[in-house]
């Protein structure tokens, strides 16, 4: 029975499974409980652990997601480096539904989350210049090109609070801004990640194309998810080859974050 896991998987919308032979383990956190119970097994030589993002019924809004707690969980399982799959929408016109986009930039949005560990006792800075781990996005980029992927390598996420969506006008000044795709739940996840001296890579498949991308009706929910459901199998299949890709040995700047930081607790192990 495995229940210690060197990688972590936080599926998106729709992606609410991964491991078919698991342990069910319960974690608690100061933060109280993550999204919901963590699975972990194998796939192939690697110990994996799998968070589904906004809980296997969906009940989490993205702005409700308990992202301190679903951090903190997965690092206490021995996790280091960690995938998130998501649903996105395309700024761009000539990124359609179906790419997958394994972004190198962020730019936060959202309002209200609290987005640190570090908010008592003693002032932390952690830098955050590339949000993504250069390892794990060579890893997905190697990967996804292999499987003859739709891939765009590069370009910038641009997070909303959501949960609406965006405004044509919010759409296109995003896309003014020359900004990529747009999500609701890569942030605070990615930069919680680091303060925790973890590997974060996104694989963020486009489901739509933003409001103002093109003309229409404006993207739904339901369009969302009836798309990603039809395009689960293949996401499952690229995170089960990404995760064999990964490097057993971390040599990426991410394990070395908080190198000289003063820390005001210690992390788990």
């Amino acid at each position: 029975m495995v229940t210690r896991a060197e990688i972590g998987v936080i599926g998106g919308s729709g992606f609410y499974s991964l491991l078919d032979d698991a342990t069910e383990v319960e974690v608690s956190t100061p933060y109280g409980p993550p999204s919901d119970v963590i699975t972990v097994g194998r796939i192939g030589s690697r110990t994996v652990a799998f968070l589904p993002r906004h809980g296997r019924d969906h009940r989490f809004a993205p702005h409700l997601i308990p992202y301190r707690a679903n951090l903190w969980a997965l690092r206490s399982l021995g996790v280091r480096q960690v995938l998130a799959p998501s649903a996105v929408g395309s700024l761009r016109p000539e990124v359609g539904p179906g790419a997958l986009v394994v972004p190198d930039q962020l730019v936060d949005r959202t309002s209200g989350r609290v987005q640190t560990y570090y908010d008592a006792d003693g002032v932390v800075h952690v830098a955050f210049a590339d949000p993504y781990c250069p390892a794990g996005r060579a890893a997905a980029v190697s990967t996804a090109r292999s499987a003859q992927w739709d891939l765009v390598d590069g370009g910038t996420l641009v997070v909303i609070e959501g949960p609406r969506f965006s405004t044509r006008a919010e759409s296109r000044w995003f896309s003014s801004n020359g900004w990529t795709i747009v999500g609701m739940t890569g942030f605070p996840e990615s930069i919680l990640a680091r303060e925790l001296a973890m590997c974060y890579t996104s694989l963020s498949l486009v489901t739509d194309h933003d409001a103002g991308v093109e003309a229409g009706e404006g993207v739904t929910h339901e369009e969302v998810l009836a798309f990603f459901a039809a395009s689960v199998e293949r996401m499952r299949s690229l995170v089960t080859e990404v995760v064999t890709a990964l490097p057993e040995e971390r040599a990426c700047p991410c394990s070395s974050a908080l190198d000289g930081l003063k820390l005001p607790f210690d992390l788990p192990e």
